[in-house]
This record gives structure tokens, C-alpha cells and sequence, in this order.
């Protein structure tokens, strides 16, 4: 289906752009499990099934709509070689930031109080998680004061 310029067809373009930074976040998560040693990978998997579920979630969504979901690519770019438990949890951190700039777009173009709620929920649980990689990676502060905006 494609964006017909309603309402719903903004959010419905939004809801494809926060599914393809879940997808980019699912992969993203199996590189940041695979460079920390196996007693240190809990806050990994337990990203990656979030990110799973929300995935999930989003793609059913948009096939409830009778909207399109993105399809996963078959790989993605990292922003930075990952050869240490540091370099796992910076983007670890990344992963989440890319995912509340997604999630802050989506609140900006939810008409539904119910995606509304979607993105405020995925923001907060988001911000949650990088907050624990930025403190493993050494990076402060450790917390956004507005998680999803630019620096500015």
C-alpha cells in the first residue's frame, strides 16, 4: 500500500521507518552478542529479544492495515569496527540511540492514541537500555536528556 498522504498514511510510513530500525537493531544485536565474552551477553540477548518483539509487533501492525512492512536487510553497515567488550557496548548504545530517533519521528506522526502510547513505551524502554551500554562503554553523560533528538 502506499503512503497516500492521509493521516494514517503518515503514520503508516512512520511505523515502516521505526520497523526497518528494529530490523537494523535485531542484526546489530547479534554483533554486539557475538564480541562479548559469553558470561557478559545477558543485556545483549535480553536487546535483542526487545527488539525482536518489537519487530514483531510492528510488522503485524502494518499488516493489520493492510500497510506493507519493510523487509529486513540481508546485512547493515556498522558505524565502526567492533573488536572489544568497549566497542560492543558503544554500539550497543548506537543501536538504541538509532532506535529512539525512529520512535521520536513516530510520536510526531501518531494520530492513534494507541501508537502514541507504542513509541512512548519503545522510547522509554529504549533509553532505558542505552543508558546500560553507555556506562559499559565509558561514555558519559549516561543518560539523554531528550532520548531520539539530536544534540543540539
Amino acid at each position: 500500500m502506499a503512503d497516500d498522504g492521509t493521516a494514517a498514511g503518515g503514520e503508516d510510513a512512520t511505523l515502516r521507518e521505526a520497523l526497518a530500525a528494529e530490523h537494523a537493531a535485531v542484526w546489530g544485536y547479534g554483533v554486539v552478542g557475538a564480541a562479548l565474552p559469553p558470561d557478559a551477553r545477558g543485556p545483549a540477548v535480553d536487546g535483542e529479544l526487545a527488539h525482536r518483539d518489537l519487530r514483531d509487533g510492528l510488522a503485524a501492525l502494518l499488516e493489520e492495515r493492510d500497510a506493507d512492512p519493510v523487509p529486513a536487510e540481508a546485512g547493515y553497515e556498522l558505524p565502526f569496527p567492533v573488536l572489544s567488550d568497549v566497542d560492543a557496548a558503544a554500539l550497543g548504545a548506537v543501536l538504541e540511540e538509532g532506535v529512539s530517533a525512529s520512535w521520536v519521528a513516530l510520536l510526531g506522526a501518531a494520530e492513534q492514541p494507541a501508537v502514541r502510547q507504542l513509541a512512548v513505551d519503545a522510547l522509554g524502554a529504549a533509553e532505558a537500555r542505552a543508558v546500560g551500554w553507555r556506562r559499559a562503554a565509558g561514555r558519559t553523560p549516561v543518560t539523554a536528556a531528550l532520548p531520539g533528538l539530536p544534540d543540539s
